[in-house]
This record gives C-alpha cells, structure tokens and sequence, in this order.
C-alpha cells in the first residue's frame, strides 16, 4: 500500500526555520553599537578579532556588524561592500546609504529565509554617521529578513533582550566616547540569566571601531587600545 506524501505545514515550516536561526544565533557573542557625541561606536565581544572581524567598513561613513555564523555575514559584508561600490560609482557616493543598503540585506535575507533548505543564522546592524545626531541611522537586520530602525542604540546576538534591557535603562543621548565604550563594556560584561555575577570582559576580547562624523570621506577607524585609556 502506498504511503501517503508527508506534509508539513508552511506556517509550521517558517516556524522551524526560525527557531533554527535565533538558536544559533543565540549561541554566538554580542555585538553592541551606540551612538555618542562625535560618532557611532561599535564594540563585539570576539576573542578571534585579529583574523575573524565582526566588524567592518561598507563606505564613506557606513559601517557593520555582525553576529551568528561568521561565513554567512561575512559574505553579506563582501556583497554589502560591491553594492555600495557599484551605486557610488554608477551614480553618486552620497547615493549610498545605509537604508539602501539595508533594503538590500533585507531582500537577500528574506529570500534565503523563505526559499532555502536553511536559512542564514546572523543578526546584523548597518551603522551610518550623519554630519549631526539627528542624522545617525543604526538598522537592526535579523534572518528573516525584518528591518528596525534603531534610534541610538542596539545589541544583538546572545541574549540580545537583556542587553538591549540594559542599553535602554543607561543609554543617553550626546555621551561622551569614553562614556560610552564604559557602557558598551558594562553591558557585554552582564552574565547570563541566573548566572553568578561575571568578571568584566577582558580587553583582548575586545574589537572596537567608530564612525567619526567629523572625517570627510572615510569615517571608520578601529581602534586597538581600551577607550577608557585612549580616546
């Protein structure tokens, strides 16, 4: 007798999918990016930060971050960076921005989602620096392809709710870069729900870069030294 074809649902299906995805998502370090008053900060919490970057410069003043499987946003990186090399060169390089580099990650991650075996286990961010405050766009991009527009801050992988918690309890509009790498150190540094108190993550942990809107061209710079020592 012949066995009648498995079926699973659809709604069943996206649900596993993105059970899949957040889990290993989960699993990875945090990334935290945070405005202060001359620029955007990054800081990811990545021991193997010499070789494997989770943070890198797409343009002129756009920066991104990564968390998950380190191939799969490194190649929204690479494709993230022929984009905006493409637009700037075909038309303008005040063209490229972060919300339409967004709109594209967007279309990638959605499609992947959707009509891939598996979809792709990241969370990034697109940072760009304005000439002011107001200016600054920070976009929160997750598997399925879902976009939120941050509005000075945002962290994301590991248990991204309590630090985003964290974030939005301390966070302050116009903060000095010292005082915001303190936070972006403080909130990475929170143990695990129902964890013992945690040791402050070390600086060799540590990989930071900043968007500086007081540059003309090339606002992205890492830096190597704790900005507690070094501003």
């Amino acid at each position: 007798m012949t066995q009648p074809p498995f079926y699973v649902s659809p709604e069943q299906v996206m649900a596993d999918r993105a059970d899949f995805a957040r889990a290993g998502i989960a699993r990875g370090r945090s990334v935290v990016v945070l405005g202060y008053d001359e620029g955007i900060l990054l800081v990811a919490d990545n021991p193997s930060s010499r070789s494997l970057n989770k943070i890198g410069e797409i343009y002129d003043r756009i920066a991104f971050a990564g968390v998950g499987k380190y191939n799969e946003f490194e190649n929204l990186r690479v494709a993230g960076i022929r984009y905006a090399d493409l637009r700037g060169y075909s038309y303008d390089r005040s063209d490229v921005t972060a919300r339409g580099l967004a709109n594209a990650y967007a279309q990638t991650l959605g499609t992947v989602f959707t009509e891939d075996q598996k979809p792709y286990e990241v969370e990034i961010v697109v940072a760009e620096v304005g000439q002011v405050i107001a200016d600054d766009r920070i976009y929160r991009l997750t598997y399925d392809g879902s976009v939120a527009d941050e509005h000075g801050w945002v962290a994301v992988g590991g248990d991204s709710a309590r630090l985003n918690e964290a974030l939005g309890e301390r966070w302050r509009p116009g903060m000095n870069l010292q005082d915001a790498f303190a936070l972006a150190v403080d909130v990475l540094s929170l143990p695990a729900e129902g964890s013992d108190p945690a040791e402050r993550i070390a600086d060799e942990s540590l990989e930071m870069a900043v968007l500086e809107r007081r540059r003309s061209r090339r606002c992205f710079r890492r830096i190597s030294a704790p900005l507690r020592d070094a501003g």
